[in-house]
């Protein structure tokens, strides 16, 4: 007897659990497993197999029923229910990315059957626990987000207004400049008789401006009197808000600009507050730019605020950073073009064990390419890029397709930006550090040398060894005092800088 024909033998003649009612979808289920294959194929770092993928995300359904898993041999897919072969499928071919979601959705579907706890999870969980369990095998950033928080728009929107109650009337408080309701011809003290229709008399500013709020695009409107006219009625679109990054101080003799994350804005700001500081007032011996617990966001943000202190003249020719990935469509690189805003003053950029992302991006530009000294910890090292997709039934996959590169090289990932002055120790050993700056000599040399020489494929053990250097840590005072120790000697500044070659 064959191998297929007993294992169709034993499919019948099993005693089987009594079959569980299951709303499972198997034509969804389907289209969603082969979407994510044919997505997942060409572009995860190395090279998976998709009938590897498949089974591991199989494993997912143990997670829901113990009793119940997948098992694969040379040709056939199994589905064991109870140490016991129930389900026996044919592999379909290596790369039929469609063949494999097929015979995926029909093991989770027999598992729906056979299994009350499957079951329950239905579609959407059963999904999502295939997904967890094959990304559980790759890195911690590729994940499914299914459908329900897919859907939900985390931004929130508003016209550009703000309302408040005086004398028991509703009335433009404040006006965003640029936002839609300046350009609708709003002023503050405005009247507002009503929000999409409903009175604003009789409630209070909370509840008025709760109702202003809404997802970015959507309408809101408003009947209003501005200046001596008439009521009028203006339908506005409410736009995204994006959390101020960007704060501003002086510090002594130092700017110090602190940038807490990467949003849509971020880079503007940094230039206006910058383009400020430098037209009023005296100007700056240094820029202390703090990314102390910048846990990054858009990556687009954190190259353009490179390129307002980077030059193309500088080391490595202004190169601020890459990514590379299997797919050569990841591959990006992004270079510096002609303008300093800082006209070459003194930059101190500061970073702890949280800096990670597209913060880090920004720290490594700046110390590769010369322009600035890092001072503080080894920084988070989170150096991978993912690519998104939505797949049927409204879920999103987002898989890592490149890793970030510094210019010199080295990879992000797990080593992070190693400080050419480490404050992660004592205060006695920053001074230390400090002193033998003064005299020419770089304490952290080696360390940022040997940093800087990684290159992908470096093991785990090797970053490990490297960052003990300089342990991750929260940020500190001496941070800030080691930068106007930088900022105003200038031998010791230009020693910690030359570390990085």
């Amino acid at each position: 007897m064959n191998r297929g024909a007993f294992f169709a033998i034993v499919f019948l003649i099993l005693p089987l659990r009594a079959e569980a009612q299951s709303n499972w979808n198997q034509g969804l289920a389907s289209g969603i497993y082969a979407s994510a294959f044919a997505f997942m194929a060409p572009r995860t770092l190395d090279i998976i197999p998709i009938g590897e993928m498949t089974l591991w995300g199989l494993r997912g359904l143990t997670a829901l029923d113990p009793s119940v898993s997948p098992a694969m041999d040379q040709t056939r897919l199994f589905l064991v229910d109870r140490e016991q072969i129930v389900l026996s499928l044919a592999l379909p071919r290596p790369d039929d990315a469609a063949g494999w979601g097929a015979v995926a959705a029909v093991l989770c579907g027999r598992a729906a059957q056979l299994s009350p706890a499957i079951a329950e999870a239905g579609t959407d969980g059963i999904v999502t626990s295939f997904f967890d369990e094959l990304f559980n095998h790759l890195d911690p950033y590729s994940r499914y987000v299914p459908r329900d928080a897919s859907a939900v728009d985390t931004a929130a929107g508003d016209p550009g207004l703000t309302v408040a109650v005086r004398r028991h009337r509703a009335v433009v408080d404040k006006i965003d400049p640029g936002g839609p309701a300046s350009a609708a011809g709003l002023s503050a003290g405005d009247r507002i008789f009503a929000i999409d229709g409903v009175s604003t008399r009789g409630e209070d500013a909370y509840a008025l401006n709760g109702a202003l709020a809404g997802p970015p695009g959507s309408q809101v409107t408003l009947e209003v009197v501005t200046g001596h006219r008439r009521p009028q009625t203006l339908s506005l679109t409410r736009i995204a808000i994006s959390p101020p990054t960007v704060f501003a101080t002086r510090h002594g003799p130092m700017l110090v600009v602190q940038i807490a994350g990467f949003e849509q804005s971020t880079a503007n700001d940094f230039r206006q507050v910058l383009t400020n500081a430098l037209n009023s007032g005296p100007e700056p011996r240094g820029l202390v730019l703090d990314l102390r617990g910048n846990r990054g966001g858009l990556l687009n943000q954190a190259v353009a605020v490179a390129r307002s202190l980077i030059d193309a003249g500088l080391r490595n020719q202004g190169m601020i950073g890459s990514a590379i990935g299997r797919d050569p469509e990841a591959d990006q690189t992004w270079t510096a073009g002609s303008g300093d805003l800082a006209s070459g003053a003194p930059v101190v950029v500061l970073v702890d064990g949280r800096t990670a992302s597209a913060a880090e991006v920004l720290a490594a530009a700046l110390a590769d390419d010369g322009r600035g000294v890092v001072v503080g910890s080894a920084t988070f090292g989170k150096g991978l890029v993912q690519a998104a997709t939505s797949l049927p039934g409204g879920g999103t996959l987002l898989v890592t397709w490149a890793r970030l590169l510094a210019p010199l090289g080295w990879p992000l990932q797990g080593l992070g930006v190693m400080p050419q002055i480490c404050t992660s120790g004592t205060t006695d050993a920053v001074e230390a550090q400090l002193e033998a700056l003064t005299a020419g000599q770089q304490p952290m040399g080696a360390a940022v040398r040997a940093s800087r020489a990684a290159r992908p494929g470096i093991t785990l053990d090797e970053i490990l060894q490297i960052r003990e250097a300089c342990p991750a840590a929260l940020g500190s005072s001496l941070d800030m005092q080691a930068a106007q120790f930088l900022v105003t000697m200038p031998l010791a500044y230009s020693a910690a800088l030359i570390s990085g070659l």
